[in-house]
């Protein structure tokens, strides 16, 4: 079924469902002789697993990557890289009462009308669950991205209308919604346990740096980079918009304004304000790409909401179950993943014609 791979050189296939027996990855177009193991791919995994923390879902996953083919002797050998996460911990009779309920905000109705068929455990395919495959394969691209010199970094940047004041990339880690603000991290955690004792949930902002990418990645017209990160961070499933630089605040700039003044730093061109983010007719410049993802409230709350039945009657329902009361500390990993995927797929393409 079309929609499960992702990229053109290093292309990214995802299989698995929320409540079934794991997710995983198969990886075509990793360069040979890379030196990779599981504790390489564990360190993303790990941020990026549930009940790690209050303000995360208590489900508990060790989400343990377990490689299956394309590494020999801690090398990769180029041939196709498979990586298993096996499901522990899943309820899957939490959600008996829902087989015949169209949920508010799932994916309930659309699977259902697409396929004529819905795993009704955890949303099935639908699920935030299928992103750990994501971070696994974009752990491989991490490493590799690495070894050029390019570094990929995402941080909660708000939480409702909660702003991190300051970015300092070093205390992203040392909280629990990583935010690189610590004293806003507080306020934000405060936040999110008030919507949670509520039953409910709230979203965010997350920002993304790719630092140290060259200029020329990219293509023109319909491959633009921006375009393909754009498609990589909207697929995941919570994201429901993304701006680049200055994003829609050039709506209220005049192009006097909105134009980049080019200067020369060290023997290389720069721009005074970076306001494209990044990215200039598709192709990297050298700046710094900069960009930020809308994170939804999750919508599997606790808190009464109507909904529709199989039958079109209205139902009032209260969703079991064990969930995120705010996405953003667990998404920040899988933009992070989406994004070094389509880096490495574009710096791969590059070096064919370079």
């Amino acid at each position: 079924m079309a929609g499960n791979t992702f990229g053109n050189i290093f292309r990214v296939a995802t299989f698995g469902e929320s409540h079934g027996a794991g997710v995983g990855c198969v990886i075509d177009g990793v360069p040979p002789n890379i030196i990779l193991s599981e504790k390489d791919i564990q360190v993303d995994l790990d941020r990026r697993k549930p009940g790690q923390s209050s303000v995360t879902t208590p489900r508990q996953e060790g989400d343990i990557v377990e490689i299956l083919s394309g590494v020999f002797e801690g090398r990769t050998t180029g041939t196709p890289l498979a990586m298993l996460i096996r499901n522990k911990d899943h309820h899957s009779a939490d959600y008996n009462d829902l087989k015949d309920v169209f949920r508010p905000g799932h994916a309930d109705y659309t699977y259902t009308q697409k396929f004529g068929i819905r795993d009704l455990r955890g949303g099935g395919r639908s699920s935030g669950r299928e992103t750990a495959a994501r971070v696994a394969a974009g752990a491989v691209a991490r490493k590799i991205l690495a070894q050029e010199g390019i570094r990929v970094v995402a941080y909660t940047l708000a939480v409702d209308d909660i702003y991190a004041q300051t970015v300092d990339l070093d205390v992203i880690e040392q909280n629990i919604v990583r935010a690189p603000d610590l004293r806003q991290a507080q306020a934000m955690i405060k936040l999110i346990h008030e919507a949670k004792e509520q039953g409910d949930s709230v979203g965010g902002i997350v920002e993304t740096l790719v630092l140290g990418c060259p200029a020329g990645l990219g293509d023109p017209v319909f491959d633009k980079l921006e375009a393909k990160i754009s498609h990589a961070v909207m697929s995941i499933g919570a994201i429901r918009g993304i701006e680049f630089g200055a994003g829609f605040g050039v709506a209220r700039m005049r192009g006097s304004e909105n134009n980049d003044i080019p200067v020369v730093e060290n023997e290389k061109i720069k721009n005074l304000h970076n306001y494209a983010g990044g990215i200039v007719g598709g192709v990297a410049n050298g700046e710094t790409i900069r960009f930020r993802a809308a994170v939804k409230p999750t919508s599997s709350i606790a808190k009464q909401q109507q909904a529709i039945a199989k039958d079109l009657s209205t139902r009032h329902i209260e969703i079991a179950g064990r969930h995120d009361p705010c996405l953003c500390p667990r998404i920040v990993p899988v933009v992070e993943a989406m994004t070094a995927i389509v880096l490495l797929d574009a710096f791969l393409a590059q070096k064919t014609i370079h």
